[in-house]
């Protein structure tokens, strides 16, 4: 068997084992700081910024990370006030937090684009309105459209945050990385929407390779509010591109602290676990994702992965066939999908020796490659697998 790939991960910095893994312990004293914390919190007169009087309580959600009644409560006003942009504004922004919050809030995104492109229908000369629009289209990876709208509004007022911040993103978004960074240092220069200009500077840094300016530039998003779930992951990810795996670690355990039902935060210490050869942690944490999401294809994979790390190449082929099934039964796009579960998945039956089911498999890959463009690979001679040469069900 032949294979080629093209990804990488990131390197990690080597731990100790101990007695009890250190990912669980992390675990542990992040959730009892946590709790402490919302013990100590309950006694301060925590006060959130006003948007208006309307918002306020939509603010106050947001600002100790409900994403979901911030979201309900924005909805109400602006269905009341259908016209309030300021509402459109903050539920546009919520929505967009909220995609990120979880592996199956990304249809988020596409809910804000619709919600604006609907509005821009309606008041096509407001400024405000086009702002939040390219904030908007650079989240549903349109950065072309964004930088259009962006500067619609920066012909007239070049001192709109939220759209030089648009902007900014745009141009990260087309590889436009100095520019981008030119740019979000002239919205951090701007008043309004500092936390998102602090996680704009931390993405556009983290394009750059500046990791460390990364990891300042999202804390001090986190700083401004220390209850958004977002962060955390993006933390996580910056400090894993400097091998610093114990403060991505710290990251996802506060994520669980915040949402202990969150299926991403999860499949991230799963995949942390698995690279740190934490064998046990992972294959619990990955057995977690698959409960909690029967049919998310990425939890079947990392599970079979890791089995399959593990040498028990008949749950690696059984969890790696769920994978491939569910990205087959919902449509995936081919060039869209995780062509490790058929890999895998192959290799395991080749070493189990189960000829018809390596068969099966290459053959769907083959039907795959015959249809679409595919970079990677995985090839056999002409005749086929050589354990199924004249066995049946040769090629």
């Amino acid at each position: 068997m032949h294979i080629e790939r093209s990804r990488t991960g990131p390197n990690f910095r080597r731990r100790r084992s101990g007695c009890l893994s250190t990912l669980m312990l992390m675990g542990l004293l992040v959730g009892t700081a946590t709790l402490a914390w919302n013990w100590v919190s309950g006694w301060l007169n925590y006060a959130p910024r006003v948007v208006n009087g309307s918002l306020f309580a939509a603010q106050a959600a947001f600002d100790r990370g409900d994403l979901d009644t911030a979201i309900e409560i924005a909805r109400q006003v602006l269905n009341a006030q259908p016209g309030d942009v300021e509402a459109l504004t903050f539920l546009a922004r919520a929505l967009i937090y909220r995609s990120y919050s979880d592996y199956d809030r990304a249809v988020d995104r596409e809910v804000a684009l619709e919600l604006t492109t609907e509005a821009i229908a309606q008041m096509p000369t407001n400024l405000d309105l086009w702002a939040i629009h390219a904030f908007t289209l650079q989240a549903n990876d349109q950065p072309n459209a964004a930088a259009q709208s962006a500067n619609r509004v920066l012909d007239t007022q070049p001192n709109h945050t939220l759209a030089r911040l648009a902007l900014a993103l745009a141009y990260g978004g087309v590889g436009g990385f100095d520019v981008a960074l030119r740019e979000m240092q002239n919205a951090a220069r701007l008043t309004g929407y500092e936390l998102d200009v602090q996680r704009g500077l931390a993405i556009t840094y983290s394009d750059l390779g500046r990791y460390p300016e990364a990891i300042a530039a999202v804390e001090r998003a986190i700083d401004i509010n220390d209850r958004l779930i977002p962060l955390y992951f993006e933390r996580a990810l910056y400090a894993l591109q400097i091998g610093d795996a114990d403060s991505a670690t710290v990251a996802y355990f506060q994520v669980l602290a915040y949402d202990p039902n969150n299926v991403k935060a999860r499949l991230r210490l799963c995949e942390l676990s698995s690279m740190m050869r934490e064998r046990q942690p992972a294959l619990t944490y990955c057995r977690e994702v698959t409960e909690r999401a029967p049919n998310w294809s990425e939890g079947w994979y990392r599970l079979g992965r890791e089995y399959f790390l593990q040498g028990d190449f008949a749950a690696a082929q059984e969890n790696l066939h769920r994978c491939s099934t569910l990205q087959t039964l919902q449509n995936v796009p081919i060039l869209e999908r995780r062509f490790e579960c058929w890999y895998l998945q192959g290799q395991a039956a080749e070493i189990l020796g189960d000829c018809e089911a390596l068969l099966a498999t290459y053959n769907e890959f083959l039907a795959m490659a015959a249809d679409s463009g595919l970079q990677q690979t995985w090839s056999y001679p002409p005749e086929g697998p050589p354990m199924c040469v004249n066995q049946t069900g040769t090629p």
